[in-house]
């Protein structure tokens, strides 16, 4: 008997299941974002979900949560029910640096979240002020092997892609340049401007402005290829540093458990809404390039950015602050 009234409740629960899938969503689903409005993946977000809000006929809520490098927003998206109603807009960092740097966390990111999609692919950019003198990367190697220990940069956030990126090219370069921590973007593009800092990896929403305005200037993009918002722009790889890539995708995810049937309706939505002109279009104006993927993607990508930036992490023995 127990076996029979098993056997009949699995079909029942398979039907329930796919009942709720074919009715999703039928109120508004939440998307949560790690950092605060105005950031790169919040712009990325706000920039996509009015076109997901029309294709899923609901409105997609944007909810900021900052603090900790993005553990916050993560944690509470793990904690929420596994029904695609509350998903993840994550990057490389609450992914894969935090659980490195942060020894406490009470959670495993990449056990306790699904993938559904990249949204975009964000880069950064090596900039430097316009009152040096390098217009290569070349230049800029040159220089801090005549001066180790000279030249300094700014990242804003323990583990985020600007201060990896940064401490690759010490590696690969073999140099010795000095990180000052920010609290922000702002600060850190202000000394840049006035020649405070020698270089940074930027964020590509803040710097571009400043490199079309002819306050900054661009060397190279850290990406595999070069960027379309600044074609003339070569990679680090072309530079003379064959290999560097750190490229960032930011993702959909979902709390473990979400139903298949409802991470394909939003894989579908992003799918859709990137293939979008006008969307497109808006990316490219902020420096991003949609993209989107299979949750396979998602899953493989993750596992080659573990590969890529542990052996960094613990190189420059990073730990949170």
């Amino acid at each position: 008997m127990i076996t029979r009234r098993l056997a009949l409740a699995a079909p029942a629960l398979l039907i329930g299941v796919s009942a709720r899938a074919a009715d999703f969503p039928d109120r508004p689903p939440r998307i949560v974002v790690g950092f605060t409005p105005g950031g790169a993946t919040d712009i990325a977000m706000r920039t996509i979900a009015p076109k997901m809000s029309s294709l899923l006929g609901q409105s997609i809520v944007i909810d900021n949560k900052p603090g900790a490098g993005g553990n916050i927003a993560t944690e509470a998206v793990i904690r929420s029910p596994a029904d695609g109603y509350t998903l993840l807009l994550g990057t490389i960092g609450p992914m894969i640096i935090n659980p490195t740097i942060y020894p406490n966390l009470n959670f495993d990111p990449l056990a306790d979240l699904v993938p559904v999609s990249t949204v975009v692919q964000s880069s950064t950019i090596l900039v430097v002020p316009t009152q040096r003198p390098w217009r290569s990367v070349a230049d800029l190697i040159a220089a801090a092997k005549a001066t180790p220990g000279k030249l300094n940069w700014g990242y804003s956030g323990v583990g985020t892609t600007g201060q990896l990126a940064a401490a690759l090219l010490n590696q690969l370069a073999g140099i010795e340049t000095v990180g000052v921590p920010y609290r922000g973007g702002a600060p850190l593009m202000t000394d840049l401007i006035s020649g405070r800092l020698d270089f940074t990896f930027s964020t590509v929403p803040p710097a571009l402005p400043q490199v079309e305005a002819g306050k900054i200037r661009a060397l190279a993009v850290p990406t595999l290829s070069r960027a379309t918002f600044l074609p003339e722009v070569p990679t680090i790889a072309e530079s003379g540093l064959p290999g560097f890539n750190a490229e960032n995708y930011f993702m959909l995810l979902a709390p473990r458990g979400t139903p298949p049937a409802i991470i394909a309706r939003w894989n579908a939505a992003v799918g859709e809404a990137v293939a979008d002109p006008e969307i497109a279009a808006q990316f490219r104006r902020q420096g991003l390039e949609g993209y989107a993927s299979t949750p396979q993607f998602v899953a493989d990508y993750l596992k080659s950015e573990a590969e890529r930036w542990r052996p960094v992490i613990a190189a420059i023995g990073l730990k949170a602050d």
